[in-house]
């Protein structure tokens, strides 16, 4: 594999004591490095304090960016590469992306699957994403951890066991999930990123968060990792464009990190014309994929959702000529059944 990438691990969609977090911004910073992430994105609701505040860029060994939630009354989104927060200002899902991209950023769906809590909608009310079409979105959070956790509770027994051991009882990306995005993937790129959209609900006395659900926990739990064609070199401006490009092209994967580490994680696809990195779109034709982990797992490679080759190890390899969104999973089996571990984004091979 020719390229030499450099993984990042990214936790996204973090809120703060600016909106409806009860973590401040340095609390974010520590749990990140305790998670072992090396970026974290701040995206409160309708404000971009942290950044007027100063506290965008490294905090140790941590990279701290800050992009908006734009958060009007129905769906949610994440806009990232904005100067100063739209906030709402009425805007209809409709008119966000195009109010984001002409402000010069990009962003992506927030849980644009979400259904309202199963125990009660004066819970959590629905707030999905219903315009994944609409081509000014970059992609989607295909994932949003504690949203769809917090959704898939059917009784308060459920919601206590996660709460106690959300290593045993948190699965994810939903399937159901996996399933629309491959369908919008087959016909458009649609770059798939895992959030967790923290808020460590909870409440702060004498200066001090009190809460079931930890920031700290979390973030080790699971991220989105970014692939960067540069190592960081500790500038902000530059370090930022890294991240900001990598999430762009879709050269990021899913992982559920307290599973193993995944770095040295790689996808590409190489022929004739050269060669193509996950994210990336080329005309169908021959290709090789090649697909590569830093231990043993169970692979699956899939076109447009369907599996088509499938292995145990650290590499698969695989002919192709049939245009598809391809795209990889890999699962490991830490106790007495496999667990999924990596959720790749596709290469494009169109027709």
């Amino acid at each position: 594999m020719d390229e030499t990438l450099h993984d990042l691990s990214c936790a996204l969609h973090i809120h703060t004591t600016f909106s409806d977090g009860t973590a401040t911004v340095p609390e974010i910073a520590e749990d990140a490095r305790a998670g072992h992430r090396d970026v974290v994105m701040i995206t409160d609701h309708d404000t971009m304090e942290a950044r007027r505040r100063g506290y965008e860029g490294w905090h140790g060994s941590v990279l701290l960016l800050v992009g908006e939630e734009v958060s009007p009354r129905g769906g949610h989104y994440l806009a990232f590469g904005l100067e100063e927060e739209l906030g709402g200002r009425g805007l209809s899902e409709e008119e966000i992306p195009a109010a984001v991209s002409a402000a010069g950023g990009f962003g992506f769906a927030a849980h644009p699957f979400s259904t309202g809590s199963r125990m009660s909608k004066l819970i959590a009310r629905p707030h999905p994403w219903k315009r994944l079409e609409d081509p000014a979105i970059t992609g989607l959070e295909l994932w949003s951890l504690q949203t769809d956790v917090a959704e898939s509770w059917a009784s308060p027994r459920q919601a206590w066991r996660s709460f106690v051991d959300p290593e045993r009882w948190v699965e994810g990306p939903p399937d159901g999930h996996l399933r629309r995005w491959d369908e919008l993937c087959a016909s458009r790129r649609m770059v798939g990123i895992g959030g967790l959209d923290a808020h460590q609900k909870g409440l702060r006395l004498l200066g001090r968060p009190f809460s079931p659900m930890r920031n700290e926990r979390w973030l080790g739990m699971f991220g989105t990792h970014l692939l960067c064609r540069k190592p960081p070199l500790g500038d902000l401006i530059g370090d930022r464009a890294q991240v900001f490009e990598a999430l762009r092209e879709g050269r990021c994967y899913l992982c559920r990190d307290s599973l193993g580490n995944p770095t040295g994680f790689e996808f590409r696809a190489s022929g004739e014309r050269g060669t193509i990195l996950m994210g990336e779109e080329a005309e169908a034709g021959p290709w090789t994929l090649s697909v590569a982990f830093p231990r043993e797992a169970r692979i699956t490679l899939l076109r447009n959702g369907d599996p088509i080759a499938a292995a145990s190890g650290r590499r698969l390899e695989q002919d192709v000529d049939e245009p598809g969104a391809y795209r990889v999973e890999a699962a490991l089996q830490p106790g007495e059944r496999l667990r999924r571990w990596i959720v790749s984004n596709p290469i494009y091979l169109r027709g």
